[in-house]
């Protein structure tokens, strides 16, 4: 009997899960060794505060005296092991704490350095990329960026560069986002600040953590990263916490940060949390487990479009540096039946069917499947992709395992009816 019947999956699909995750057992095991020390390090960071009940209050209006944010806030640098922290539902994206972050750091005649390539699609109004008149470069940001090679920092490039300019904040954004390259690992993002830093240490090395949290055992703020920005509708709201971003880094960095998202004078000391603490903790405290879930799910993928013959990047048993998995499908149509899949897989707007739109701060059309408890959740198992050559599905979270694999399922069987 196929026991995926209810879900109307096919007893083809059902015996290839069945191989895929028998060729697994042993990748499994390592995810769950990770998850297992970064549950500690939660765990160690929740006693180490004193978290008690007291910190799941809740404040209006300014937000004076939040002893609930303050606490979030030093478990978050215990976690990075930074001086400080700025964690905040008034953020509501991981693009816009990166946005914070800029112009916080940057002033008019600054020159902001990416060394990862073109960043991703939201933040190219933000920096000037694409104009828009509230824009870095419309205060006199300047911006320059230095493409990887093989995809790995171009030493010689960004040596070069340093030497002959004076930069203020170098840009890496480790996760791939809407391109053809790979996520960037925790060694190789260690080894090129040791390299900035030996021609320049004044420079300020931000990193950009979004879907990297707990892959591996180490964060870039542990191998000499000034600040590191992410989302809390990603990895580490472990799909409780309905909003929110994270900057944590060195205390003068974080300060700068806390009056650019507020004011100055009153910066951090301001922020109400309105209720989101609990959910905050709460989240964190899943995080370990949900983001072994989703890299679980994207090992799964990788695997089971592999053998149906489909490109995939990273492949099953590579190291992985995030959640995300590339499916390369080389024609539009199949990358819309497989988000479509996706979405009728999901537990919330099974019935719809995405199709490709317009979406704020993207180029192209996009066709993304999100069928989340948290609108945009990415930690949650979603796939979108613009609609352009080669034609990438970027799938990503999934908050257990089996919620992860049934939905992936379901995808695969959309894909195989076309045939």
């Amino acid at each position: 009997m196929n026991s995926y019947e209810m879900l109307e999956i096919s007893e083809r699909v059902a015996k290839l899960a069945n191989v895929c995750e028998e060729e697994l057992k042993n990748i499994y095991k390592q995810v769950d060794e990770v998850c297992e020390y970064n549950s500690m390090k939660v765990l160690s960071a929740f006693q180490k505060n004193e978290v008690n009940e007291s910190h799941f209050g809740s404040t209006s209006g300014y937000g004076y005296n939040d002893v609930g944010r303050e606490v979030i806030e030093k478990i978050f640098a215990t976690i990075f092991k930074t001086e400080d922290a700025l964690v905040r539902s008034q953020m509501v994206s991981g693009s816009h704490a990166l946005s914070t972050c800029l112009f916080a750091l940057l002033r008019p005649s600054d020159l902001l350095l990416s060394i990862s390539g073109l960043p991703y699609d939201t933040l190219h109004e933000v920096i000037g990329i694409k104009e828009n008149h509230s824009s870095l470069k419309s205060f006199g940001v300047l911006y320059d960026q230095i493409d990887l090679v093989d995809d790995d920092f171009d030493y010689e490039k960004i040596g070069a560069y340093l030497k002959e300019h004076k930069v203020k904040v170098i840009e890496i954004q480790r996760s791939k986002g809407y391109s053809t390259r790979k996520s960037i690992s925790i060694e190789s993002v260690e080894k090129v600040i040791r390299f900035i830093k030996e021609i320049d240490k004044e420079v300020i090395v931000m990193v950009d953590n979004c879907y990297c949290e707990f892959v591996g055992m180490k964060e870039p703020s542990e191998v000499g990263a000034d600040i590191v920005v992410g989302s809390l509708i990603k990895n580490l709201g472990g799909g409780i916490a309905p909003n929110g971003a994270y900057i944590v880094g060195r205390k003068d960095l974080i300060e700068l940060c806390g009056e650019r998202l507020t004011l100055p004078g009153e910066g951090r000391e301001v922020g109400p949390t309105l209720g989101i603490n609990k959910s905050i903790l709460q989240g964190l405290f899943f995080a370990p487990s949900v983001v072994a879930s989703s890299l679980k799910t994207a090992i799964f993928t990788s695997l089971i479009l592999e053998k149906l013959g489909y490109d995939v990047e990273p492949r099953y048993n590579e190291e992985r540096a995030d959640i995300v998995e590339n499916i390369i499908f080389h024609n539009r149509e199949d990358l819309i039946t497989y988000c479509q899949g996706i979405q009728a897989g999901s537990p919330i707007d099974s019935a719809f069917a995405p199709i490709p739109g317009d979406m704020p701060g993207y180029e192209d059309e996009i066709i993304m499947a999100s069928g989340s408890f948290t609108q945009g959740s990415s930690i949650e198992l979603s796939c979108d992709g613009p609609l352009r050559e080669p034609f990438i599905a970027y799938q990503q979270g999934g908050l257990t395992y089996e919620y992860g694999k049934l939905g992936v399922l379901k995808a695969v069987d959309n894909l195989l009816e076309k045939e």
